[in-house]
């Protein structure tokens, strides 16, 4: 602690460099463990120092620093020292010590090198759901906009130094798990999501692709919203069944109820290769099947036969379940099912134990 505390003085922004960059590479290599980390977390302002030095005329020193904050921000008492810092800590005319807004800021910048570490940041610090409307409100409160935020990330290349910001795919899903997110997102007069819909293929970053899905998953569970979701001005459906689309052959009758992005699709179709990614699919379909209305514009547009086949191909246990929750709710009669809402359904705990258990015992099963 005390060797820390040393080092501590020599991380001020006006230390001679090379003795500044010796430190901060201390300090990068302690945030490499837990017993480092937890050390660091026991000087706060030795972390209000990473945060300005984020901000130093060397890129050498912003990015080490930064690379640090990454490490620390992976444990959820590193974000929560780093959200009290930035909603607490006073910026002067020369640092900002809103570690949020530092991010952003390096984000929007198109000449940034550092965006791409940045989205890390913000994609460790978005996880913990409990914290995530008091990040919401730091995102509010900077100098960008949602709009501008969705219009970089859905750029074909916004950075011009080679920052792709997949991360920022995370980003979006772990905010959307906050209600206020999902009201922008799915705020009618936007096409917010409409924009987003494309990256449930995107094949160059798993990262990006993984985070938008997560993102739709979230939206679905506003059941007020599913059938707007599922009209053709937004058309969800058509881009949660692709993915899980495979090459097989349909007869006309069963092509023509398909949604059209799912008709006569090409030999060298092949399904999502991310067991989660594909999970988080089958999850957001499960949530689309809350309601009548929802289920029946699953069942007119053939979505089972899309199951049916994925069912066929599917090795994991876990997937397999998560699709059978979908295809057991859709082969069902409106009358054997009796409520318009699922969601409605009081299960008694000790049912919710014993449907657990079965499907446990389904998955561990050989």
């Amino acid at each position: 602690m005390e060797s820390l505390q040393e080092i501590s003085q020599y991380l001020n922004p006006n230390t001679r460099l090379d003795l500044k960059a010796t430190a901060l590479e201390h300090i990068l290599s302690i945030t490499g463990t837990i017993e480092g980390r937890e050390l660091l977390l026991k000087l706060p302002d030795l972390l209000v120092q990473l945060i300005a030095l984020t901000q130093d005329f060397s890129t050498a020193i912003s990015k080490d620093a930064i690379l640090a904050l990454i490490n620390i921000t992976a444990d959820e008492l590193g974000t929560n020292a780093f959200l009290l810092i930035s909603e607490t800590q006073p910026k002067n005319e020369k640092y900002n010590y809103n570690l949020i807004h530092v991010c952003i800021r390096f984000i929007m910048n198109k000449e940034s090198i550092l965006a791409d570490p940045c989205c890390m940041i913000l994609s460790n610090m978005t996880r913990p759901l409990h914290l995530v409307d008091r990040i919401i409100t730091l995102f509010e409160n900077s100098d960008y906009t949602w709009d501008s935020i969705v219009a970089a990330f859905t750029a074909k290349q916004y950075n011009n130094v080679g920052a792709k910001l997949h991360y920022l795919g995370p980003v979006f899903s772990n905010l959307s798990q906050s209600p206020r997110v999902r009201r922008y997102l799915m705020d009618r007069d936007r096409n917010v999501i409409q924009r987003l819909l494309p990256f449930t293929e995107y094949a160059d970053s798993i990262i990006r692709r993984g985070g938008i899905i997560g993102t739709l998953k979230n939206c679905c569970f506003d059941v007020e919203n599913h059938e707007w979701l599922l009209s053709p001005e937004v058309d969800i459906l058509s881009y949660l069944l692709l993915p899980l689309a495979g090459p097989e052959e349909f007869d006309d009758d069963d092509n023509d109820k398909l949604p059209v992005s799912l008709q006569y699709l090409p030999e060298t179709k092949q399904r999502e290769p991310d067991l989660d990614i594909r999970i988080m699919l089958l999850e957001a379909l499960a949530q689309l099947c809350a309601t009548k209305r929802g289920r029946e514009i699953l069942r007119a547009q053939n979505t089972y036969i899309i199951l049916r086949e994925y069912h066929k191909w599917e090795q994991n246990k876990n997937a397999l379940l998560s699709c059978e929750n979908v295809v057991d709710i859709l082969i069902r009669t409106e009358e054997e099912i009796g409520l318009d809402n699922l969601k409605n359904i009081e299960v008694p705990i000790e049912y919710s134990e014993k449907f657990y258990k079965m499907d446990q015992d389904f998955i561990n099963s050989t």
